[in-house]
């Protein structure tokens, strides 16, 4: 048996004519006599002693690099934040913004505004329409109510939807359309929607005050069926409590097949749903056979009580009495300059201190620290630049001079309470000496029906009529 062959270095460099030559010898250091002397004292050192050193220095020095780490990442963020700060700083700086002056425009041109006649030539022109009027396109005509809902139509309905409309009388309108729609989706019974109680509105009023009940019922009878309450036995079921039964929060603007994944088991499940608050709840954009339902809500179904028609004939009436020089005609002006929509719009006028920490105080009660992390001074000054602020009373007068109407012109002025309404008022009355609202072309015996406390605050839903 042969012998595994090996390869083997001669310690000389002269090895067997098949061994490679080694390497060439390093040359000899000069070494100082602290460096031998180090070497002895570590050859003295235990080795077991070496091995926990090694493992200290190792940890410690994981630690320092944790350490410096840390404090690299504390000095990051904080420079990220002086500079963040700086930035929105210098961009606040550089971006436009403006400056509530409306006031003192009116003070400088007012006697170019009282002394200008020309504009009562133009009054002739002014209330002419030229165009030709658009005819309104009616809602398409469907009788066939299997094909308006969304889920499978039966003999009987799948159970009731109960919603809460919220919101001022236009946001309330949109939100009994979209409840009409999302009862033909679910094939529900609709309750007649109940309107949500306001702390800023104060207004109690209920559907029927608005709306007539009976002609709303009737004419969605065939479309979806409405009804003015629940059934007592099912009402019995939840103690006849309202707040007991199912609520559901469905997010804004959702699609009908939200609807149907979501909301549709659940009322299948217990009979009755509550949905609240209702704003905005159903997508714009629907299948036709929805928005039918929508259509026929809006222009057939809902309209204005008897006690409401009636005090609007009234007042549409004395208007055209005392609009004589301009041989009937007024201009009717909805001012949206109430405390709340002042507020919400973050915008700054010419109260000064006072008006931003009144209407800061507002803010924090109606709404609950939803602006409180904002810059509201610069977003006031941005708000008014883009158009986004509510006009005065002073603007809306200062409007309606350069579109030509001359201080005969009689205004029909339509809002709720304004926002410090004296002072307010003041120069549009100024400009429009012949200017009326409901309070002063009314008795107090008409607007007793509508009014809510002793202290004359009347319905602001009823009145906007």
């Amino acid at each position: 048996m042969k012998n595994k062959p090996y390869n083997v270095v001669s310690s000389e460099g002269s090895g067997g004519d098949g061994n490679p030559p080694s390497s060439p010898p390093s040359p000899r250091r000069q070494t100082s006599g602290f460096s031998q002397c180090r070497r002895r004292l570590r050859s003295k050192v235990p080795l077991q002693y070496f091995r926990k050193y090694s493992l200290a220095a190792g940890i410690f020095g994981r630690r320092n690099i944790q350490f410096l780490l840390l404090l690299f990442f504390l000095y990051f963020s904080g420079l990220m934040m002086c500079v963040g700060r700086f930035s929105n700083f210098l961009r606040h700086s550089r971006e436009p913004i403006a400056i509530y002056k409306s006031h003192l425009l009116l003070e400088k041109f007012w006697h170019d505004i009282e002394t200008d006649n020309s504009t009562a030539l133009e009054l002739s022109s002014v209330w002419q329409f030229k165009r030709r009027m658009r005819v309104q396109k009616p809602c398409p005509v469907s009788t066939d109510r299997r094909h308006l809902g969304s889920v499978e139509v039966s003999s009987d309905p799948t159970g009731y939807l109960i919603v809460e409309a919220n919101g001022g009388l236009n946001q309330q309108r949109s939100a009994i359309c979209n409840a009409v729609a999302v009862a033909g989706i679910l094939n529900a019974v609709l309750v007649i929607p109940s309107f949500g109680y306001n702390s800023v509105w104060k207004d109690p009023s209920e559907f029927r005050d608005i709306y007539d009940e009976d002609h709303f019922i009737a004419t969605l009878e065939g479309y979806v069926k409405v009804v003015k309450e629940l059934p007592y036995e099912l009402i019995s079921r939840y103690d006849h409590n309202i707040t007991n039964i199912p609520h559901l929060r469905v997010e804004a603007w959702a699609p009908a097949k939200h609807y149907l994944g979501k909301v549709y088991p659940v009322m299948q499940e217990h009979g009755v749903i509550r949905i609240a608050p209702f704003a905005n709840r159903l997508a714009m954009n629907v299948p036709s056979h929805i928005q039918l339902l929508r259509c026929i809500t809006n222009y057939r179904a809902l309209r204005f009580s008897s006690p409401i028609t009636t005090l609007a004939q009234k007042l549409l009436n004395r208007m055209i009495e005392r609009s004589s020089m301009t041989g009937g005609k007024y201009v009717s002006v909805h001012l949206r300059f109430e405390e709340d929509m002042v507020a919400f719009s973050c915008c700054l006028y010419d109260g000064g201190d006072a008006e931003k920490f009144e209407m800061d105080s507002f803010r924090e009660k109606g709404w609950k620290g939803k602006f409180k992390k904002k810059d509201l001074d610069f977003v006031a000054g941005r708000n008014r630049i883009d158009g986004k602020c509510p006009l005065t009373p002073l603007e809306v007068g200062m409007m309606l001079r350069g579109m030509g109407f001359d201080n005969n012109t009689s205004i029909y002025l339509a809002s709720g309470k304004l926002y410090k309404a004296e002072k307010n008022l003041a120069p549009l009355l100024k400009m429009f000496p012949l200017l009326y609202t409901k309070e002063s072309l009314a008795t107090s015996d008409e607007l007793a029906p509508f009014q809510v406390n002793p202290n004359t605050h009347y319905s602001s839903l009823a009145l906007y009529a």
